[in-house]
């Protein structure tokens, strides 16, 4: 069936034909952001959430600016930006603070657009405020998922089911649908264990600011008036030593063991990644984490969701048919989320050298390099 079949309105005597029905399986950033950009495609869509409730408080999130663009392109720039913190400098030092380099975000993204930062919360509950016609199903995912030529039969765990024309999983790096439908393919450990934690904000500067140690990095952000966020990861590839928080926090000066000693740990756990080499089967279709997560040192998670969001609104409501706008939505997203993995391996890569050739090498060429992981996303000569 054909999206103009769809569409088409008919006439008075005519009854209008049900818009497609579409299952969105997560109701995080990139569900939410789907469920927004589908709409004027006429679209019966419906989301189902395996958490039982929004989550609440959460912990921070860095908004490049190609993430504030897609925000903008969602109509939630102005919403987000309200109970955000823009972010003028980004700063890298060393283990003891000692400035590396320093770059000023308005060089870095032209046209006006803001580096935001704020709790993840925020942008979720953006996206949920008006979901439209959709209602999002919590506590419910999908038992099975069968596809079925021109449609896929679902079931779920509440006992429910229904035929869809178009199921896109949006459900995160540990995807049930992914799972279900491409089997257990995929989902890869980096070697990286990661702490996301809230403080109360000490410092008044709006600055995105992190220290390189040995096999770690130490993150904060303002991400309120008075909420920082801070993001502490270490390398543990090969069982190495210092998994807890406090024997990586060790590693840095007095001011981050002192930080993390009186944060509240939000969440801890292994950085993994997704890396498949389709997205799509049939009328199936991976989008954000759920396709292609990647480890977080670029800050690109929420904005490849809602940059997926978006160019997969625009393709269906232009295509032919479904199929037809799902593989032009992957040979149209492939090479940039590909680039955006290959930056982020690079960059990590960067910062696992020898602590003194790292620091020399940032010192000569950080700003060089720091443009070059973001070359291709809008960034700035």
């Amino acid at each position: 069936m054909t999206t103009q079949e769809h569409d088409d309105p008919g006439d008075a005597s005519t009854p209008t034909r049900p818009g497609p029905r579409v299952l969105v399986v997560g109701a995080g950033i990139a569900g939410l952001a789907v469920v927004r950009a589908l709409r004027g495609w006429g679209a019966r869509i419906e989301v189902v959430e395996r958490e039982a409730a929004p989550h609440g408080v959460g912990a921070g999130i860095f908004l490049p600016g190609n993430a504030v663009r897609a925000l903008r392109a969602l109509a939630l720039e102005d919403t987000v930006a309200e109970r955000a913190v823009r972010i003028e400098r980004q700063r890298i030092a060393d283990h003891r603070g000692r400035v590396l380099y320093e770059l000023d975000t308005s060089s870095l993204w032209p046209d006006d657009v803001p580096t935001l930062a704020t709790s993840r919360a925020t942008v979720h509950a953006a996206l949920l405020d008006d979901l439209g016609d959709a209602v999002v199903r919590w506590g419910t995912s999908p038992v099975t998922v069968v596809r079925d030529g021109p449609g896929v039969d679902v079931t779920f765990t509440d006992g429910t089911s229904g035929r869809y024309d178009l199921v896109i999983g949006a459900d995160g790096a540990h995807s049930a649908v992914r799972r279900l439908v491409f089997g257990d393919v995929g989902l890869r450990a980096t070697g990286v264990q990661a702490w996301r934690l809230v403080m109360p904000r000490r410092s008044t500067e709006p600055v995105w600011s992190v220290r390189l140690g040995r096999g770690a990095s130490f993150l904060t952000i303002p991400v309120g008036e008075d909420l920082a966020y801070c993001y502490l990861d270490v390398n543990i590839a090969g069982g190495g030593p210092g998994t807890t928080l406090a024997e990586v926090a060790a590693r840095f000066d007095d001011g981050v063991r002192e930080v993390t000693a009186a944060a509240v740990v939000k969440h801890t756990g292994p950085i993994e990644e997704v890396s498949l080499g389709y997205w799509s089967r049939g009328r199936v279709l991976l989008v954000g984490d759920a396709a292609h997560a990647t480890p977080p040192s670029l800050a690109q998670g929420a904005a490849m969701a809602m940059e997926d969001a978006l160019v997969l609104g625009e393709l269906l409501r232009a295509a032919p048919s479904i199929p037809t706008a799902l593989r032009a939505y992957e040979l149209r997203r492939r090479p940039r989320v590909d680039r955006v993995q290959q930056q982020t391996r690079q960059r990590d890569r960067t910062r696992g050298l020898h602590p003194a050739a790292r620091n020399l090498l940032l010192r000569a060429a950080g700003p060089r390099l720091f443009r070059a992981n973001y070359r291709g996303l809008g960034v700035g000569a």
